[in-house]
């Protein structure tokens, strides 16, 4: 009996497709630091039983009609803003993510933004390579307090509480906003719920985690940027999206708020000219929330878990939209 197709859109270990290439014939794209080429991922699509891709593939219509076969696609991601669902569920597509495994290494890198960003690490590393530390003085490169401050999170899902609890250890008040109520995050981790714009004017740091969703793209905007304190920290680890890019380069040029570390942007990879990366306040980071390299092997196996689950017929672990 011939095997099922599977075609994975980045070069993997080989280990981490094991399981799965016992049930499928498994096919990579050569290359781990290149995305594959759209004619190519078209072309594999039309006979593959099921895709494993990461977020920089375009999961839609065009592919869709031009793969019959298709049974599932794993996204290596928690985020799932590349597939369109609506088309996806028309066909029976079971759409997948990687949740959890990857939920404290973003965390971590959400707080490391954070404490670089207020206590100004890139600029002082720079400072160094330049050649310029001359001498000590009172208040050379002198950031901003941590402990005790108040933290403010958009979006109280797995990430969000995570950071939240992180936050107990700096002796953080924690505010945070979410579509709906979080009463065992309140619990676990002390948080609280505001409103967004009470939220935005008290918090001396504001970290977005909200996943990217018609509702949420850009919701942080020049009304939102008024709202926060001149000294308050924007971090992004959701999607670029999230953040009205044109709104937070005003927001830094008029000092608006103090700075802002992002890990994600609007358009990635973004390059090295854009207006963001001029300004000595912003600690930006290329888009690696998960990227530990246990954290990764995790997301790799659950994505090919999810294929080897339903072409097998058990099912996807971790589907997202209407095969949840």
């Amino acid at each position: 009996m011939t095997k099922p197709y599977v075609y994975v859109t980045r070069k993997l270990p080989e280990d981490t497709l094991k399981e799965l290439s016992k049930a499928a014939d498994v096919e990579c794209w050569p290359y781990e630091d290149r995305a594959v080429d759209r004619e190519t991922l078209l072309k594999k699509a039309e006979k593959a039983d099921g895709l494993l891709t990461m977020l920089s593939e375009q999961i839609d219509k065009e592919l869709l009609d031009r793969a019959p076969n298709l049974k599932i696609c794993a996204n290596m991601a928690v985020g799932y803003d590349n597939v369109d669902l609506q088309e996806a569920d028309k066909r029976g597509v079971v759409i997948s993510n990687t949740p959890d495994v990857l939920t404290e290494a973003t965390a971590d890198l959400a707080f490391a933004l954070l404490m670089a960003s207020a206590r100004r690490l890139t600029e002082a590393s720079e400072y160094i390579k330049r050649d310029e530390w001359r001498e000590w003085a009172p208040f050379l490169l002198a950031g901003t307090e941590v402990h005790g401050k108040t933290l403010g999170i958009i979006g109280m899902g797995r990430i969000g509480a995570a950071v939240a609890g992180r936050a107990k250890g700096f002796n953080m008040r924690v505010l945070y906003h979410n579509r709906s109520r979080r009463e065992h995050v309140e619990k676990e981790t002390g948080a609280s719920y505001a409103e967004k714009a009470e939220l935005l004017e008290t918090a001396d740091f504001v970290c977005v985690t909200a996943p990217l969703t018609p509702e949420t793209k850009g919701m942080i905007g020049s009304e939102e940027f008024k709202k926060m304190k001149d000294s308050a920290h924007l971090i992004n680890i959701s999607r670029g999206p999230v953040i009205q890019e044109e709104a937070l380069i005003k927001a830094l040029q008029t000092k608006q708020i103090a700075g802002a570390g992002l890990d994600v942007f609007d358009r990635e990879p973004i390059r090295s000219d854009h207006p963001l990366l001029q300004f000595k306040e912003v600690t930006a980071l290329p888009h690696i929330g998960s990227a530990t390299v246990q954290t990764r092997r995790d997301m790799m196996q659950l994505a090919a878990a999810n294929i080897h689950g339903v072409l097998t017929g058990r099912g996807a672990e971790t589907p997202v939209g209407s095969h949840r």
